[in-house]
């Protein structure tokens, strides 16, 4: 049966309810065949009805008296034992059914035709997050700001209580099931074609996988967000097809390349991220001998960055099975023991070495390891990997130089990516500037202000009605979204950063390209450049201010009917 609760009703309570037949069916028949009197003391059986109407009352404890007539001694004799049958049967069944409102199968399964419903009527864009924790709590905060809803799946129901206290606004349905389960991801929707994307970023790398070959048999045009730790398992995903695939520790490498070739670049791609400000230093990483503590996942590709630009290596690892990861020819110097050893690290010439990186999946460890190697070499540059996603970070007030925060990667790029994905599709090519390039963009962003805001304009009926509908008629140039409607005289504070024509980037585009039906411009500005820009995209006067400088009114065009008319008859 679809509805399991109503399933379990008919189930729980059959006997009850049979109790409370059979007792009912007794105690009127003894009624309908026990002689009583009228006021006159004429013979008079209790008709059905009468019989039943009075002991529904009395079975139930109410009373309201002997009905129509006042009982014979047989009669009240025969309605005492029923008393004590309804009743017991009554008792029981109450019973029955406090037991079944505190049954816990019940209560999931009425649970569950509650989150149906939700679904069945949920009538807005909204994400399938799978799993709860602090990494999708901000994913959660991050959509309903951007009027995304969220359904959640979590089987642990300790972390459903938490994401109920959270109290988030508009509410988030949470379903108590596992992730993987074919029959949980339809319940949440996973066909609607109101859900936009799934979202799976559990650590387990072989779970994300079976939940990206589940969703795309469910539904193969669904949008997928899925965290992966491994090239072997990326190289897996994109088989599947894949359109999102989050590698934290790939995404942590990346900006160490860039920090050490970019650095400029790099202050670009973590600002957008949200990691730093504009006006912060760039992280600009010294080549020399680095020591890197943990040779796990973010080791290994900390390792091959750092291999790629050629530098000195040294390992230092707990786990003796790491070490064999290692071939013969390439492999390091790399020793076996706790990274805050002071004597271990003197062995792996820390005083020799330009920087250290803390990169264990504990954060107490890399605080102590980094504490002990600043004391060995104060001039040494600390870089830390902070696992615990807080609200207060002992990292922040423990003077490191650089911290990388793998949850806080995963949360902006899922967001960048589900979102805004022309800005994910900025990061990915930005590689294709160069420094000086970088460095004249980052002026001219904070020209416009310490945060300027980025937003995307399709050119499209639904996001810039009028441009869409004039593109086909006139020739539009880009400067015109620029354009000032306070004074036409005037340009806001606003940069291209991208154009998506027909699936080709063009970075940085000029002013004075022509506007195209279905480009996707992505810019940076201020909240008034921004709003002018919507005006001109869907307000017909604003636009026609800004192309023509002049309103749009029919004064007007009467005005210019007259001197077309002056001009002709002046030429005769």
């Amino acid at each position: 049966m679809k509805n399991s609760s109503l399933w379990l009703i008919l189930q729980k309570m059959r006997a009850p309810f049979l109790v409370i037949i059979l007792t009912y069916t007794i105690s009127i028949i003894g009624l309908l065949i026990i002689d009583g009197a009228d006021n006159e003391g004429n013979p008079y059986r209790l008709t059905i009805f009468d019989a039943f109407y009075f002991i529904s009352y009395t079975a139930t404890t109410i009373g309201f008296g002997e009905t129509p007539f006042t009982f014979t001694y047989p009669q009240r004799i025969w309605v005492s034992i029923s008393i004590f049958i309804t009743v017991t049967g009554w008792f029981y069944s109450l019973g029955s059914l406090v037991a079944l409102l505190q049954d816990k199968l019940f209560l999931e399964e009425f649970s569950r035709a509650k989150f149906r419903r939700n679904i069945a009527y949920l009538k807005e864009r909204y994400i399938i997050i799978l799993g709860y924790n602090s990494i999708t709590s901000e994913i959660i905060k991050k959509a309903n700001e951007s009027g995304l809803r969220s359904v959640v799946i979590e089987r642990d129901e300790e972390k459903r209580n938490h994401l109920l206290l959270e109290n988030f606004t508009p509410p988030v349905y949470c379903l108590n099931a596992d992730a993987h389960n074919p029959e949980a991801l339809e319940m949440a929707g996973i066909k609607s074609a109101y859900c936009k994307a799934i979202v799976s970023l559990f650590e387990n790398d072989a779970l994300n996988l079976r939940i990206a070959l589940t969703s795309k048999v469910l539904n193969p045009n669904i949008t997928m967000a899925i965290k992966s730790t491994t090239k072997n398992q990326t190289e897996n995903l994109m088989d599947i097809g894949v359109q999102i695939i989050e590698n934290p520790f790939e995404i942590i490498a990346e900006h160490i390349h860039m920090a050490i070739n970019t650095p400029q670049t790099l202050k670009v791609v973590r600002w957008i991220y949200g990691l730093c400000n504009l006006y912060d230093p760039p992280l600009n990483l010294p080549r020399g001998k680095y020591i890197v503590c943990g040779y796990g996942r973010m080791g290994k590709s900390i390792y091959e960055v750092l291999k790629q630009n050629h530098f000195e290596i040294a390992f230092a690892e707990i786990d003796p099975k790491q070490k064999e990861h290692f071939t013969f020819q390439e492999q390091p110097k790399i020793l076996i023991g706790d990274g805050d050893d002071k004597e271990m690290l003197k062995a792996l010439d820390i005083d020799k070495c330009v920087a250290i990186i803390a990169g264990t999946n504990d954060d107490t460890t890399n605080l102590s390891i980094l504490a002990t190697a600043k004391k060995l070499n104060p001039k040494l540059i600390t870089i830390a990997r902070e696992n615990e996603l807080e609200d207060f970070s002992i990292f922040e007030s423990s003077n490191i130089d650089t911290i990388f925060i793998p949850a806080k990667v995963l949360i902006n790029k899922t967001i960048n990516a589900i979102l805004n994905p022309a800005l994910d599709l900025f990061i990915k090519n930005i590689h294709l500037l160069d420094e000086s390039t970088m460095s004249t963009l980052t002026k001219k962003l904070l020209e416009i202000d310490l945060h300027p805001q980025l937003f995307t304009l399709k050119i499209d009926a639904s996001q810039a009605y009028i441009l869409n509908e004039r593109c086909s008629t006139l020739t539009l140039p880009l400067s015109l979204l620029r354009t000032s409607l306070k004074n036409r005289n005037f340009t806001n504070n606003l940069i291209p950063l991208m154009r998506i024509r027909r699936k080709e980037i063009m970075l940085l585009p000029d002013w004075q390209n022509n506007l195209q039906q279905n480009d996707i411009y992505l810019f940076a500005g201020d909240d008034n450049a921004h709003d002018h820009v919507e005006y001109i995209a869907n307000n017909i006067y604003e636009f026609h201010y800004a192309l023509y400088g002049e309103e749009k009114s029919f004064l007007n065009r009467w005005k210019k009917k007259i001197m077309l008319s002056s001009l002709k008859a002046t030429d005769v």
